[in-house]
């Protein structure tokens, strides 16, 4: 066990230059997935490590629920421990659990008093608010996934952008953004090292249905027009997790890359196969950091697991 135990809890700096890159050098959707399962095995791996350090530093605390036999010299020999980091774990492990279960209780509040305000209107994949407020956003659930949009959005808006922002709602409707965005916003809490990540991955999500847009609509020029009036009028989504037009990222960026040509798709083999280009290089530290986070997490745990099993035989 060691100091191998608070290797997840670091090893996400490992990932912050595929962050940048990926937004940069590969297809929105390739960057989207790569980043939000990275920032999820590291996520789940640092918060098995705190509470391993959790447990094994504050074996001798009065009430601790492990047996007796953990305090024995060999026990204690062969699973080293630091109280002071067992003890601050404690603080640490709450306060992650209790974001956690905030965002998303915030979350799951949040759609279901937009669906309620849907309540009265017809039951179509598009909601027209009459508000005078600009905003659209796509959402999920319910008994269908709406896309959610008022008159003052679309009053300024021409016929061909309105088709883009539909257009836009429905890629993220159909790709499940949203989960990417969830997740990537539970991993952040869970470690903030994964925040470069999160940011990263409300980029890509964006440019996903961006991308999406401009081939259902056929010109990018005019996906990228609707994303600049929209940004310029707009408030943005209830919460993060949800997805709209004028969502998160730079839309300078987003706007700057749909008028230039598309991006290149390209298989999962082929990212890692490009050792040589600082991509490939990136994408190897992540790929290396997320594995030895999982090799040291599980060790960890198995290491415990058999010595409580020698500690207190059954």
């Amino acid at each position: 066990m060691g100091v191998f135990v608070f290797l997840p809890l670091v090893l996400p700096l490992t990932a912050w230059p595929i962050a940048r890159l990926a937004e940069q050098h590969l297809h929105p959707r390739t960057a989207t997935r790569l980043l939000t399962g990275v920032a999820a095995v590291m996520a789940l791996c640092s918060t098995v490590s705190l509470a391993l350090v959790m447990v094994v530093g504050t074996a001798q605390l009065p009430g601790n629920p492990l047996p007796d036999g953990w305090s024995d010299p060999q026990v204690r020999e062969a699973v080293p421990y630091d109280e002071v980091a067992g003890k601050a774990a404690i603080p640490a492990l709450c306060a992650v659990l209790v974001a956690c279960v905030r965002a998303l209780w915030r979350h799951g509040r949040v759609r279901r008093r937009a669906q309620r305000a849907l309540a009265g209107l017809p039951d179509t994949s598009v909601a027209v608010l009459p508000d005078r407020v600009p905003y659209a956003y796509a959402l999920p659930g319910g008994r269908r996934d709406r896309v959610v949009v008022t008159t003052a959005l679309l009053e300024r808006l021409e016929s061909a952008e309105r088709r883009a922002l539909f257009a836009h709602e429905r890629a993220h409707l159909t790709a499940r953004h949203h989960r990417f965005l969830l997740t990537v916003r539970l991993a952040a809490l869970a470690n903030p090292f994964l925040r470069p990540l999160r940011t990263a991955v409300a980029y890509t999500a964006e440019r996903w249905a961006d991308e999406e847009a401009a081939r259902e609509v056929g010109s990018r020029r005019v996906v990228a027009r609707a994303i600049g009036k929209a940004a310029l009028v707009s408030r943005g989504t209830p919460v993060p997790t949800l997805a709209g037009l004028a969502g998160p990222g730079p839309v300078p960026r987003r706007v700057a890359a749909l008028l230039g040509p598309a991006p290149a798709a390209r298989a999962w083999p082929s990212v890692f196969r490009s050792v040589f280009t600082s991509v490939g290089l990136a994408a190897w530290a992540a790929a290396a950091g997320t594995a030895v986070s999982a090799m040291s997490s599980a060790n960890s745990a198995v290491t415990m697991f058999f010595v409580l099993q020698a500690a207190a035989p059954l």
